[in-house]
C-alpha cells in the first residue's frame, strides 16, 4: 500500500503531466473537423491561388477540408485581426503575405494588435519576384526607357497596387525612393482588378507579383520589363533584374501559414512537417514553379525571424516615402 506522501506526489506528477499530453494529443488528432485559412486579399490574386494549392493538398492528405477564406480590405489588417481573435486551436489560420503584413506595424498608428507578436508562425511557403510590368501601348521596353519617360512625363504614370502597404505598393515605392521617379498610386483591392485596369490602360505600370500575372505576361496582354528579385526568376529567364539597372534594388514576395499565438506546439509542428512535405512533393513544386514561386520550406522559427528581418526593412522604406493608409 502507498503511503499518503507518495501517493500525493504520484498524484501532483500525474497533473502536471497532464496539460503536455493534452497537448500533444490534440496534434494527434488534428484536425477532427474542417480549418480555415483567411486571406486578406480578393480570389484571383498570387495568394489566393497559392493557399488553394495547398489547401488542397493539406485536404486530401489530412482528411478534413482546409476551407479558403477570402477577406480583403484595409491592408489585409481585417484577415490577421480575425485570426489574432480566434480560438488559438489550430482550425483557424492566417495566409501571411509578406511585405504586406510586415509594414503594417509602421504604416498604422492604431492597430488593434501586434502581428509579430500575435500571430504564430507555423510554416513559410513561396518566395517570388514581383515583375514590373506595364501596358504594351507605352513606349518603353526596358527599365531604363521607363525611367527616362516617367521623368519627361510627369504625372502621366499612374501605378496600380494592391493597396496602401502591399507587397506591390513597396516595391514601387521602393523604385520610386531609388530612382527620383514620380509615379501616381492607385490602390486596388487585390491583383485580379488592378491587372484588368492594366490591360485596359486605366493604369500603366504594377509591380505585381509572378503568381498572378505570368499568364498574362506570356500571353502579351501586359509586357515585363523586370523581375525585383536580385536573381533573375527561373519562369520568366529572359527577363532582367530590375537591380540590373538599379544597383541595390531588391524585393521579395513571401508567403507562410500562421497561427493565434498560444496554438499548441503538437499542431503547429504538424502542420509544419505536412507543409515542408507538400512543398516537396513534384507535383506542388511543378505547379509553384510555373507560377513563378519559388518554394521556401523551413521550421517556425526561420519563419519567425524571416518576418522579423522583412519588418525592419521595410518599415524603413514606409518611413522614407512618407507613406500613410486611407
Amino acid at each position: 500500500m502507498k503511503c499518503p506522501r507518495r501517493q500525493f506526489l504520484g498524484l501532483a506528477a500525474g497533473a502536471v503531466a497532464l496539460p503536455v499530453m493534452s497537448r500533444i494529443a490534440r496534434g494527434q488528432a488534428y484536425p477532427a473537423r474542417p480549418v480555415r485559412i483567411i486571406i486578406g486579399f480578393p480570389a484571383g490574386g498570387g495568394a489566393d491561388i497559392v493557399a488553394r494549392l495547398l489547401g488542397q493538398w493539406l485536404s486530401e492528405r489530412l482528411g478534413q477540408p482546409f476551407i479558403i477564406e477570402n477577406r480583403p480590405g484595409a491592408g489585409s489588417n481585417i484577415a490577421a485581426e480575425a485570426v489574432v481573435r480566434a480560438v488559438p486551436d489550430g482550425y483557424t489560420l492566417l495566409l501571411i503575405t509578406l511585405p504586406a503584413n510586415a509594414v503594417n506595424a509602421a504604416l498604422y498608428e492604431k492597430l488593434n494588435f501586434n502581428f509579430v507578436r500575435d500571430i504564430a508562425p507555423v510554416a513559410s511557403l513561396t518566395r517570388d519576384p514581383n515583375v514590373m510590368e506595364v501596358n504594351p501601348s507605352l513606349p518603353v521596353k526596358t527599365v531604363p526607357e521607363f525611367i527616362a519617360y516617367a521623368k519627361v512625363n510627369p504625372g502621366k504614370i499612374n501605378m496600380a497596387s494592391t493597396g496602401i502597404g502591399g507587397a506591390q505598393h513597396i516595391a514601387g515605392e521602393l523604385f520610386m525612393e531609388m530612382t527620383g521617379v514620380q509615379m501616381n498610386h492607385v490602390p486596388y483591392r487585390g491583383a485580379a482588378p488592378a491587372l484588368t485596369d492594366l490591360i485596359s490602360g486605366q493604369v500603366q505600370v504594377f509591380f505585381d507579383v509572378t503568381t498572378s500575372s505570368i499568364e498574362h505576361i506570356k500571353a502579351g496582354r501586359v509586357r515585363a520589363l523586370a523581375v525585383t528579385t536580385a536573381a533573375r526568376s527561373e519562369a520568366l529567364p529572359d527577363i532582367p533584374t530590375v537591380g540590373d539597372f538599379v544597383p541595390g534594388y531588391e524585393a521579395s514576395n513571401i508567403r507562410g501559414i500562421g497561427a493565434p499565438k498560444n496554438m499548441p506546439v503538437g499542431i503547429i509542428d504538424k502542420l509544419n512537417k505536412e507543409i515542408n512535405a507538400a512543398l516537396g512533393d513534384p507535383k506542388i513544386k511543378t505547379r509553384l514553379a510555373d507560377l513563378g514561386a519559388t518554394v521556401l520550406a523551413g521550421s517556425p522559427a526561420e519563419f519567425g525571424r524571416l518576418i522579423m528581418d522583412e519588418t525592419e526593412k521595410w518599415a524603413k522604406v514606409v518611413k522614407a516615402g512618407g507613406i500613410k493608409p486611407e
